[in-house]
């Protein structure tokens, strides 16, 4: 059985960190991938995942994705990407704020 921290082995990732602001409705996930070359680059994706597992699985695939686009780009930056699960319509300064503070 594969656990959850063998794909993060397997996948090559640094870091995974989960965020949670009970007040502010946030949830979030940050994937850094790689950063040999520099400090990760990547966007936000915000869009309401079915459950939390499609959300780190996209942001794992997403982050991993940056580090070979930065690599093929020449750039010296490496991979990250973060997802919030909520839908647009509950996207609000708050709940932003609250993404950035963490």
């Amino acid at each position: 059985m594969t656990t959850l921290f063998d794909n993060l082995t397997n996948m090559g990732h640094e870091q995974v960190l989960f965020c949670h602001d009970r007040e502010h409705n946030l949830k979030a996930i940050i994937a850094i991938h790689n950063t040999n070359l520099g400090a990760a680059m990547g966007a936000t994706r915000l869009l309401p995942y079915a459950n939390e597992a499609d959300a780190l699985r996209d942001v794992l695939r997403l982050s991993r994705g940056m580090t070979y686009k930065a690599a093929c780009a020449n750039l010296p930056v490496g991979g990250g990407k973060a997802v919030i699960i909520a839908r647009l319509e509950d996207k609000t300064d708050e709940l932003l704020k609250a993404y950035g503070r963490f």
